[in-house]
């Protein structure tokens, strides 16, 4: 089945309502069960199909009053790249920081998403993460 520019857009925005509705359980109505993020949403995500899920339920816990808003959707044929804003406040447990800072953060990402038969089957990201620990106050990550 192919995906048309017009049904992948509509795809990701309803994915990105059901993000910043916490609908979690709509999630496989958008994702694929072995959709492949080359962006680990959290530090420690495995890197396997379908990890993705965790990943968003982890960042959804961490992250009171969440919100990832499309600022501009673009498609083309099967792929959408979306730049959002992205901004939260810490207040629960997360794998880079355990402790909640309850600080909050507003940072700029640039997602390109595949929409395989209607879902999301591959996602790759860009985000300001420097900005986001800084306005966090977490520590920089070194190398072991």
């Amino acid at each position: 089945m192919t995906t048309n520019s017009t049904t992948s857009k509509q795809v990701v925005t309803d994915f990105f309502q059901a993000v910043n509705e916490r609908r979690l359980a709509d999630f496989p109505r958008y994702m694929a069960l072995d959709v492949v993020d080359h962006n680990k949403v959290v530090f420690g995500e495995p890197d396997e199909p379908g990890a993705a899920f965790d990943g968003f339920r982890q960042q959804l816990d961490a992250f009171g009053a969440a919100r990832m808003e499309p600022q501009e959707l673009i498609a083309e044929g099967d792929r959408v790249v979306a730049r959002l804003l992205v901004t939260g406040t810490h207040t629960g447990y997360h794998p880079r920081m355990p402790e909640p800072t309850h600080r909050s953060c507003e940072v700029e990402q640039i997602w390109t998403f595949t929409v395989t038969d209607g879902r999301i089957s591959e996602i790759r990201a860009v985000s300001d993460r420097l900005g986001m620990f800084l306005q966090l106050g977490w520590d920089w990550p070194t190398a072991d």
